[in-house]
C-alpha cells in the first residue's frame, strides 16, 4: 500500500502510475468536505486557472514534455485529448468534462481507494507516502514540511484570468484569428486603438485591488506580507502569472509589448494590425465561455467588470468567473529533495507536483508520474529507479530541482533554457533547438527501452 496525499494533477498521476503497476493506493482528498480559496468544484485535477495545457507542437519544450508523459502512460494527457476544445496550437480542454472524467477514472480503478478526509502528518506510518497536496497545502502539511526541511517556505502569488459568456462579446468588434493564422480561428481578438488602449491602462493602474488575505500571506502591511512568525517579505509573483496591473505599472506600453501584443493579427475592419489586442480563448467545446488570455489580476470584482468593459468588444461582457489571486507554496527542492523526489530528512516520504518547485499543470503532472515511478520501483524491487537522462524534458526538470547554484530557488516551467545545449554550440538558434530535441528523443527512447516492465 502507498499513500498519496492530494488529488490534483500530481496526485492523480502518482496514484494512476502506481496502480497501473499493480500497487494498491490510498488517495486522500479533503474536497468537497473541505475546500481551498482557489477551488470551486469537487473534481480531481481541477483546472483552477487557465483551461490550457500549453503547446501541442511536438517541437516545443511543452510538446516534448507531453510526448514523454504520454509514453509513460499519463492519465492527464489521455483525458485532456478526449475532452479537447479549440485552442490553436494549445491543448485546451473542456474544464467540467475533463475534471469529471479524471475523477471517474480514479474512483473506478480497483486498486485506488479514495478517502475523503484531510490528511495530516500524524498519520505517517511505514507505508511509502507521496505528498502532492498542491500549492495551497493545508496548514498542518505546510508547517510539517517547514519543520522537517529546516527551512522557511518560499512562495509566489499566482493570478487567474476572468471568464465571460460568449454571447455577451460584441462580434462586430472582436474578430476570430490565431496569431499568424496558426491553429485556425480558435481565438477571438479585441483590438485596441491608441486612445482606447491608453484609457484602459490608466483605469487598470488606478483600479482598487484586493488585499492579500491571510491564506496567502498571513497578513499585509504597506505592500509587504508577513506570516505567523511576524516576519516580513516582499510579495513575489511568478513571472508568467504576474497580474496585468503590476505589468502596466512598469510602463504605459508594457502590455502592448507583452500580454496584449498585436503581432500576427489583422483587424478586418481596418486591414491593419491593432495598436494592442486582448485575446479570448474558448473554455468549452460549445464555445459558450471565453477566458481573457493573459489577463490575470487581483482587482476587486466590481473593478474588474468596470475596467474590462473598457476593452473594445467587451462593453457588455457578462462575467462568469472573475480573476483572483492566491498563494502558491513550494519547497527549496535542491536542498531538501533527492532526484527521486524523496525528502532527504524523512526517508520513504516523497513530494510531487508544484510543491517541488515546478510551475504549471503539465509540469506538476509530470512530477506526479515521476514520483509514481520512483515509488513503484522502490516497492517492487527495493531499488531506486534509473534517473531520466539529462537531455530529456523529465531529466531537465529534475535537474532544475537539483540545481544548488548560489541563487534563490524559484518555480520553473519547462523551457528551452532547461534543456542542455550542444557542445560545440551551433550559431543558428534553430540548429540549437533541433539538436536539443533530437538528443532528448534519443535519450528518452534509450531510457524507456531499458525500463523494467513490471
Amino acid at each position: 500500500m502507498v499513500i498519496v496525499v492530494g488529488a490534483g494533477f500530481a496526485g492523480v498521476e502518482a496514484a494512476w502510475t502506481l496502480a497501473s503497476r499493480g500497487i494498491k493506493v490510498r488517495l486522500y482528498e479533503m474536497r468537497p468536505h473541505q475546500t481551498t480559496p482557489a477551488h470551486t468544484s469537487e473534481w480531481f485535477a481541477e483546472l483552477v486557472c487557465s483551461n490550457s495545457l500549453k503547446s501541442q507542437n511536438p517541437d516545443s519544450p511543452a510538446g516534448l514534455l507531453k510526448s514523454e508523459m504520454a509514453a509513460l502512460g499519463s492519465l492527464v494527457l489521455a483525458t485532456a485529448r478526449e475532452h479537447q476544445v479549440p485552442g490553436g496550437e494549445a491543448l485546451a480542454v473542456d474544464r467540467e468534462a475533463f475534471g469529471a472524467a479524471i475523477t471517474a477514472a480514479i474512483r473506478s480503478h480497483p486498486l485506488i481507494e479514495v478517502v475523503e478526509e484531510e490528511w495530516t502528518p500524524d498519520r505517517l506510518g511505514s507505508e511509502p507516502t507521496v505528498i502532492a497536496a498542491g500549492p495551497l497545502a493545508t496548514g498542518p502539511v505546510s508547517r510539517w514540511l517547514a519543520e522537517v526541511t529546516g527551512k522557511r517556505h518560499l512562495h509566489f502569488y499566482d493570478a487567474v484570468s476572468p471568464t465571460v459568456e460568449a454571447a455577451s462579446i460584441d462580434r462586430t468588434i472582436a474578430f476570430a484569428q490565431s496569431r499568424y493564422d496558426k491553429g485556425g480561428d480558435d481565438y477571438l481578438n479585441c483590438p485596441f486603438d491608441k486612445e482606447s488602449y491608453e484609457a484602459f491602462v490608466r483605469a487598470l493602474v488606478d483600479a482598487e485591488r484586493v488585499p492579500l488575505h491571510a491564506f496567502e500571506a498571513g497578513g499585509v502591511r504597506d505592500g509587504e506580507s508577513f506570516g505567523e512568525e511576524g516576519f516580513y517579505e516582499k510579495v513575489k509573483y511568478f513571472a508568467g502569472c504576474m497580474p496585468i496591473e503590476a505589468i502596466a505599472e512598469k510602463g504605459e506600453r508594457s502590455l502592448a509589448f507583452g500580454n496584449y501584443k498585436p503581432v500576427g493579427l489583422t483587424d478586418p475592419r481596418t486591414g491593419r494590425r491593432p495598436y494592442a489586442a486582448l485575446q479570448l480563448r474558448p473554455e468549452n467545446n460549445e464555445k459558450t465561455l471565453y477566458s481573457l488570455v493573459a489577463s490575470q489580476n487581483r482587482l476587486r470584482f466590481g473593478e474588474q467588470k468596470r475596467v474590462f468593459r473598457m476593452v473594445p468588444g467587451l462593453e457588455q461582457a457578462e462575467f462568469v468567473r472573475y480573476g483572483v489571486i492566491h498563494r502558491n507554496t513550494f519547497i527549496d527542492a535542491p536542498g531538501v529533495l533527492t532526484p527521486w523526489l524523496e525528502l532527504r530528512e524523512v526517508p520513504n516520504v516523497f513530494v510531487a507536483g508544484q510543491l517541488t518547485g515546478v510551475e504549471g499543470y503539465v509540469e506538476s503532472a509530470a512530477m506526479g508520474i515521476w514520483a509514481g515511478l520512483a515509488v513503484s520501483e522502490r516497492v517492487l524491487s527495493a531499488r531506486d529507479m534509473s534517473l531520466p537522462p539529462r537531455p530529456t524534458s523529465f531529466g531537465s526538470l529534475l535537474s532544475h530541482l537539483q540545481d544548488q547554484t548560489e541563487r534563490e530557488f524559484a518555480p520553473m516551467n519547462i523551457n528551452w533554457g532547461l534543456l542542455p545545449e550542444p557542445d560545440p554550440r551551433p550559431k543558428a538558434k534553430a540548429d540549437v533547438r533541433a539538436f536539443r530535441l533530437a538528443a532528448a528523443r534519443a535519450a528518452f527512447e534509450e531510457w524507456t527501452g531499458s525500463m523494467p516492465t513490471s
